[in-house]
């Protein structure tokens, strides 16, 4: 494990492999850089690459402020970058794919792939709730931090309710507790994305790097028109559609794609 000082002065923890260009993975919700896909994505990319492995701030070995803003985590992966020599590419998974984008709109990104941004886009899938974010931030407050589990997980993945009911005794549902909190900042990345609107022309139209959109063809048709319309509001993005693939899409397919992606 090493460790990077944030502008903010929070310390961000990053496990660093390979040789060859750089590029910094940013996790999902509920994921650090311990989870069993990061570290086997990294590994999988390690021969061709130099990659960052880094814990999102608030999650495993990495601080955190009182205070949240989009743009600190923003800043903290200016720091990989400085790490990395200023430059590098970036990976980022689900939520953090909008992560990426925002850090795409300001720093030194040489290319972007994005796996899943979570969008919801149209009228496929019940939009989140007027008064989620407020609500997860209530439940963080109060202490009730399966509940917020629960809450994301049925309002924000679309999660049926009785299966999340049977999660909550599984050996894993602590883990996903500790970093509660952190849906909250996943949230606000998130803004109004999730609304069953269109997305934003505007928004992105700045991000023109070189961008892959990947999807997963077993994934909900909310989730394949999520990933068509970031293609088509992105400058430089093509769209590629992992077969036999779903949200959690495998390391072992994945890499491949990165890999001649990156290379180019």
């Amino acid at each position: 494990m090493r460790k990077v000082i944030s502008k903010d002065g929070t310390t961000i923890a990053f496990d660093k492999t390979g040789n060859g260009p750089a590029i910094v993975l940013i996790c999902a919700a509920f994921q650090t850089r311990s989870d069993p896909m990061m570290p086997q994505l990294a590994s999988l990319l390690s021969p061709h690459f130099t990659v960052f492995n880094y814990d999102r701030r608030g999650r495993g070995d990495s601080g955190d402020t009182a205070t949240y803003a989009v743009e600190r985590e923003v800043e903290d992966i200016e720091a990989l970058i400085n790490e990395a020599g200023g430059s590098a590419s970036v990976f980022g998974m689900s939520s953090g794919a909008v992560l990426a984008l925002e850090a795409a709109r300001k720093l030194a990104i040489e290319s972007l792939a994005l796996y899943e941004p979570p969008f919801v886009v149209d009228s496929t899938r019940p939009p989140l709730p007027e008064n989620y974010l407020p609500q997860l931030k209530e439940l963080i407050s109060s202490g009730h931090r399966g509940d917020a589990v629960e809450y994301f997980l049925t309002k924000a993945a679309d999660v049926p309710a009785d299966f999340v009911a049977s999660m909550r005794s599984a050996p894993f549902w602590p883990a996903m507790e500790d970093v509660a909190h952190t849906l909250v900042y996943d949230g606000t990345i998130m803004g109004d994305t999730m609304s069953g609107n269109p997305l934003p022309a505007e928004r992105w139209s700045s991000v023109s790097i070189p961008t892959l959109v990947m999807g997963g063809g077993k994934s909900p048709e909310y989730q394949q028109n999520a990933v068509k319309a970031l293609v088509n509001v992105l400058p430089n993005a093509k769209r590629r559609i992992l077969e036999g693939q779903d949200h959690n899409v495998a390391p072992d397919l994945l890499a491949p794609v990165l890999t001649d992606f990156f290379s180019m």
